[in-house]
């Protein structure tokens, strides 16, 4: 190879190479920024139960309506299955005929709240429930079965109460205890009365006490 050549091919590979770091690296898309706009209470729209009805079959969330706002349902931690399945077992075995235990369905209250509590127990049979959900004057207990839900279901009975549903029970699964709501005045329930283990809950339907369930019987 003659000199001329090796220098035009040596002064190719040092223009290559002075190109090249020229080209500026191509910089990574940024990723937009989050919103941190959160609307204030007075341009929300509240939903009433019947326009909740109507949309509820097309939601692919597990939601209920509380206070009008579509909330979202809390994923359940085993011991949470245990002490909803070992309370409604319980309730079973108390209740009297004519009244039925239902397992998260929900219960109608008018005009804004459509919950659908771990355990309520309804008036009547199946039958009675083909064309409605079960409302308050139905619903004899509402039960709740709290870990991380506690402060949301202690604010529940800001929801049960005002409704009329006479007896609200939280089964804490934090503290150990059952929180018992039966007080009903103008404004809804009155202070709870927390049993302990060693305690009976009583199961009081239409006023009547009709026979009591071991705080320690339904908590896992």
């Amino acid at each position: 190879m003659g000199l001329a050549t090796e220098a035009t091919q040596t002064d190719g590979l040092i223009h290559g190479a002075l190109a090249m770091s020229m080209i500026t690296p191509t910089q990574p898309m940024a990723t937009p920024a989050v919103s941190e706009w959160v609307p204030s209470s007075e341009s929300l729209y509240r939903l009433t139960v019947d326009e909740y009805e109507r949309i509820a079959d097309g939601l692919d969330s597990p939601v209920e309506l509380v206070d009008g706002y579509l909330v979202a349902k809390m994923t359940k931690k085993p011991p949470h299955v245990i002490a909803c399945e070992k309370t409604r077992d319980a309730l079973m075995r108390t209740v009297s005929a004519g009244w039925r235990v239902m397992s998260e369905a929900p219960v109608r209250i008018p005009e804004y709240n459509e919950p659908e509590p771990d355990l309520a127990l309804a008036r009547g049979t199946v039958e009675d429930y083909l064309d409605r959900h079960p409302g308050p004057a139905d619903v004899g207990l509402v039960v709740e079965v709290a870990d991380s839900s506690l402060r949301r279901d202690r604010k529940r009975a800001h929801v049960y109460g005002p409704s009329g549903i006479p007896v609200y029970w939280i089964v804490n699964l934090v503290d150990r205890q059952v929180e018992v709501y039966s007080t009903l005045g103008p404004d809804g329930y009155g202070p709870s009365e927390i049993l302990k283990p060693g305690q009976a809950v009583p199961v009081v339907i239409d006023g009547i006490k009709v026979g009591q369930i071991a705080v320690s019987d339904i908590l896992p």
